[in-house]
């Protein structure tokens, strides 16, 4: 109990104290929207690893070498836990968005500095919204800002391994060429899900899969992207499960 009391009062004093830094970022960001993007990935980064070391949480990670450094990319994600976006938004190597359901634009300072780090947040229930924040996010990529989405849709919280795959989730990569890089997660609902509403110190286990590229598929390689995808992270999932 101590644990997630001491990690709420520091979420909470962050969010606070955001009301100040907040501002001096949209400043920041009408003289150089790069440094903005830069100064916010760092101070989120920083607050994000305050939480993993208050909640206790150690990972082990593989494949990190996988990442491209100097291109933007689409990360796709397994989703099992509140805590997966720290435990791989404080190793992105340039600015990233994530995309979120759109019930995560009401919980507003949260919400801004969401939106100052380039998520999106996706309405699975109108198509012609979705493909909106699509094409959004498509733009972004083309400006030099990776994505990253969970194509599950939801968290996880059955016994399978992995749940099923959106389609649509995909699109970002077939639209604008960029390559798809997989990340399995292990463990990460051990932290809270498991458990709520308790901390708990847990092993996490994060592996980056080679890159997929997209560009040189052709239209049946294209269509059966989401499975492909798929395929590779529960054999990467399955795998390291022996080593939580």
């Amino acid at each position: 109990m101590i644990r997630i009391i001491i990690t709420l009062i520091f979420v909470i004093l962050f969010l606070v104290l955001s009301l100040v830094i907040l501002p001096v970022m949209l400043l920041i960001g009408l003289f150089s929207k790069p440094a903005r993007d830069k100064v916010s990935l760092a101070i989120v980064n920083s607050a994000f690893r305050v939480v993993l070391f208050l909640a206790g949480t150690k990972a082990t990670v593989l494949g990190e070498e996988n990442v491209p450094k100097d291109e933007a990319v689409l990360y796709v994600l397994n989703h099992r836990s509140f805590f997966d976006i720290l435990l791989t938004y404080i190793r992105v190597p340039r600015p990233t968005g994530y995309v979120a359901k759109k019930e995560m634009k009401n919980f507003l300072t949260l919400t801004w500095w969401m939106m100052l780090l380039h998520c999106e947040f996706l309405d699975r229930s109108d198509i012609r919204k979705g493909m909106k924040t699509i094409n959004t996010c498509v733009e972004k990529i083309g400006r030099g800002i990776s994505i990253a989405i969970y194509p599950e849709g939801t968290r996880n919280k059955t016994e399978e391994p992995l749940l099923p795959f959106h389609g649509g989730s995909f699109k970002i990569a077939e639209k604008s060429n960029c390559r798809i890089v997989p990340v399995v997660l292990n463990n990460s609902s051990a932290v809270l899900e498991d458990h709520i509403p308790f901390l708990r110190s847990a092993h996490v286990i994060v592996e980056y899969l080679p890159p997929i590229d997209v560009a040189g598929m052709d239209r049946e390689e294209r269509k059966a992207l989401p499975e492909t995808v798929r395929s590779k992270m529960l054999e990467a999932y399955l795998k390291n499960k022996e080593l939580v």
